[in-house]
């Protein structure tokens, strides 16, 4: 018996969510398959937000048409809900870091239209406060796989979160002001994203302020195309 065999006997492909023995690595069982709601191709193509209808060709929701984002498009792979909802949450405070590989691989697949052949892949930064209580960065954590998969480059730290803020709530303008300032490009490689287009990751999108002040950050170091991709997509109709 070969030594993979014998992991396997040891190890048997379990559910990514639920922990229930599965026929493949990496995979869901049936009932958490079913209760994980995969967006559709009928998104909004700035914020990936569900839409009715049929998929076209740079179709918007009505947000974005009175208020484009400060990016060219933007992919999401899950609804943050039921069983997205609970990987997003089990890779952010379940220590749960395993997940960033079959949910990068995930990620990476939505994300193929987004690259280019120079592009580099950024991360959504956390203060180095929170990242010391939580030890690993979900957002880098998806960005290396997705970078891996489609063999791009990726920096961990062009971006710098250089001040802690507060949860984020309330409206969008009360949102931005809390982020104001918070994300600038790193001192040192933020230049690494002159000249060259970006793809910023996040895990969970949710009003887009912070993947905006992300945007912003990365304009301002001279990025030449800015898009971005999340996990999870959240709204009040998703």
């Amino acid at each position: 018996m070969g030594m993979q065999s014998v992991l396997r006997a040891i190890y048997p492909p379990a559910c990514l969510s639920c922990g229930e023995m599965t026929e493949a690595d990496f995979a869901l069982c049936g009932a958490c398959w079913h209760d994980t709601p995969f967006l559709g191709d009928t998104l909004c193509t700035l914020c990936a937000r569900p839409l009715p209808g049929e998929a076209e060709p740079g179709l918007r929701c009505d947000a974005c048409l009175a208020a484009p984002p400060p990016w060219t498009a933007g992919r999401a792979v899950l609804r943050y809900s039921g069983g997205g909802r609970r990987l997003a949450l089990a890779l952010k405070h379940g220590d749960r870091t395993d997940l960033a590989r079959p949910l990068g691989d995930w990620m990476a697949g939505a994300a193929v239209d987004l690259v280019e052949a120079d592009t580099l892949v950024v991360p959504v930064p956390l203060h180095r406060g929170r990242l010391w209580t939580r030890r690993y960065n979900q957002s880098a954590l998806l960005a290396a796989r997705i970078a891996w998969r489609l063999g791009l480059e990726t920096c961990p730290d062009a971006l710098w979160r250089r001040r802690a803020t507060t949860s984020l709530a309330g409206d969008a303008e009360t949102r931005r002001a809390t982020l104001d300032g918070a994300i600038v490009p790193h001192p040192r490689r933020g230049a690494r994203m002159a000249g060259r287009p970006v793809l910023i990751v996040d895990d969970v999108l949710t009003s887009g302020a912070t993947l905006s002040a992300c945007a912003r950050a990365a304009r301002s170091a001279a990025a030449s195309e800015i898009r971005v991709i999340a996990l999870a997509r959240a709204a009040p109709d998703a």
